[in-house]
């Protein structure tokens, strides 16, 4: 299946080279190019791109509000995979929250480019679990005494979670795949399959990465 990618940078130059690169792989199509936020919906909504690869940094409006006009707007969003500059710590949170479900800096290798589009294509997010807790312990109060672990984050109820729930959320901030988390716990992968829905539905995150915000911004993942 062919990856249908369109491309979000004010920076003409940069969106060269982000074409280039993609479209030297056979699996991937750049379908469009936007030199701002504000063009992305109407565009997605007649591209239909599976993949958004967004800048944050735009003069009108930027990656983090383009991202969330995606997910309030259409019914079927694309998924969206942030690039940003070196240290843009505070925009790349605020963009996960957002609804981004991964981040690349720009001095990113080409390789690394086209395996995190490859990688937000299938469903999955791109992860970073040291760079997620750092961000986390840059932007979250720490939360003190027993209720901590309770505590409902923007609507999202930590205090549904079952034991096992809490257990493979606590491995999925580790950075673990559900194969791998079936290994640790001695479960079949199915079973950790269907946690891992459950878990997502009940806090109200869309992927992995939202999910695991959540737990650090909860309490329930020390950030230590």
């Amino acid at each position: 299946m062919t990856i249908r990618v369109l491309l979000v940078d004010d920076e003409e130059l940069v969106r060269g080279g982000l074409r280039a690169i993609l479209e030297a792989r056979h699996d991937i199509e750049v379908v469009g190019e936007a030199a701002d936020g504000a063009v992305v919906v109407p565009l997605t909504a007649s591209l239909r791109p599976d993949v958004v690869v967004m800048d944050i940094r735009m003069p009108l409006v930027d990656g983090i509000q383009a991202t969330r006009d995606l997910r309030r707007r259409l019914d079927e969003p694309p998924r969206v995979l942030v690039v940003t500059t070196f240290g843009d710590d505070e925009n790349v949170y605020a963009a996960l929250h957002a609804g981004a479900d991964g981040f690349l800096p720009k001095r990113a290798r080409p390789a690394e480019i086209v395996d995190a589009v490859r990688v937000v294509a299938r469903g999955d997010s791109l992860l970073f679990p040291a760079a997620i807790r750092a961000l986390a312990a840059r932007h979250v109060a720490p939360l003190q005494g027993p209720a901590a672990s309770s505590r409902a984050v923007g609507g999202r109820e930590v205090r549904s979670l079952t034991a096992r729930e809490r257990e493979i959320l606590t491995l999925m901030a580790r950075g673990l795949s559900n194969g791998e988390i079936a290994g640790e716990l001695y479960l079949g992968l199915q079973t950790v399959k269907t946690h891992v829905s459950s878990l997502l539905r009940k806090l109200g995150a869309r992927d992995r990465t939202q999910a695991v915000i959540t737990a650090y911004e909860s309490g329930l993942v020390p950030l230590t």
